[in-house]
């Protein structure tokens, strides 16, 4: 061991700033918050061992079983809306039909690098129930006012409709790089052959661009579950549309129950675990076929 790490010593030192910040702000910081969990602490006294106290009162807390359902609900949004939106718009943009491509391209891609905090506050406005402009436009086709953010039933849709706004245009990049790479003369065969073009999206396209789709869809799940500036600008009655993300930071910095915050933490990253072990075990079952 000692002499394979004399042998490739500088290529080991070119390559410890990563593993130094990776143990230092990130595996450290797990293995505490997962040591807190285990406590109770209000970030100033001594932690105190409860052992699995906050556990239990995570499985009686109606808002952690509000939060998990929501945050499963903008999981499922997320991908079914963020995937199609962005295969569709990535489809239109590598059309050779569309003038002024370059223009379309950096519109796509404006959404992407607003910040998330300042789009909530101006999409709280336009959900706003009195003179928000989305209730205008109901209105003015024969309808009523809808209490987007004062009702529990409503209270998410507008959470779902910036996190889906806000995530298409970088997602529509990713697979329009992989749109690129696709060889125009499987179509050109294709063609030739007679298939047609649901044939070809179905047989050339959606199986050539199948492990984008798949980074993607691994990356929006993350992003779900890790959701927080929607929901937290956009806030509804209660925990009507509260993220689970957003119950973790409001019990740690809000109410300064440390311990609960990071029991929080912790089934997070459990729950993160889980999902991405399935997708990666259904992906290599699928690649077997």
């Amino acid at each position: 061991m000692w002499k394979t790490l004399k042998k490739y010593r500088y290529p080991y030192l070119f390559i410890s700033p990563y593993f130094i910040l990776f143990l230092v702000f990130q595996l450290i910081p797990i293995v505490w918050t997962a040591y807190i969990s285990f406590t109770e602490w209000n970030g100033l006294k001594t932690p105190k061992w409860v052992g699995l106290k906050n556990y239990k009162l995570m499985m009686n807390d109606y808002m952690f079983v509000d939060a998990i359902r929501n945050t499963f609900i903008y999981w499922i949004a997320g991908v079914v809306g963020v995937m199609s939106l962005s295969l569709m718009i990535a489809m239109l943009l590598n059309s050779k039909a569309l003038r002024m491509r370059r223009f379309f391209k950096t519109a796509t891609f404006l959404p992407y690098v607003c910040a998330s905090v300042a789009m909530g506050l101006i999409f709280r406005m336009l959900f706003e129930e009195n003179a928000g402009l989305i209730n205008e436009i109901i209105m003015l086709f024969g309808g009523t006012k809808v209490p987007w953010l004062t009702s529990s039933r409503t209270a998410r849709i507008p959470v779902i409709i910036l996190f889906i706004w806000r995530l298409t245009p970088w997602f529509t990049l990713i697979i329009l790089s992989g749109l690129l790479n696709i060889s125009e003369e499987y179509y050109e065969a294709a063609t030739v052959d007679g298939a047609s073009g649901f044939q070809r999206f179905t047989r050339i396209t959606l199986p050539l661009l199948g492990n984008i789709l798949f980074f993607c869809f691994i990356t929006i799940t993350v992003d779900a579950w890790r959701l927080f500036n929607e929901s937290y600008v956009l806030c509804g009655p209660g925990s009507s549309n509260m993220s689970l993300f957003q119950l973790m930071y409001r019990s740690a910095f809000t109410t300064f129950k440390l311990g609960y915050g990071s029991a929080l933490g912790v089934m997070l990253i459990l729950i993160l675990l889980v999902t991405s072990v399935v997708q990666f075990t259904m992906r290599r079952k699928i690649g077997e076929v």
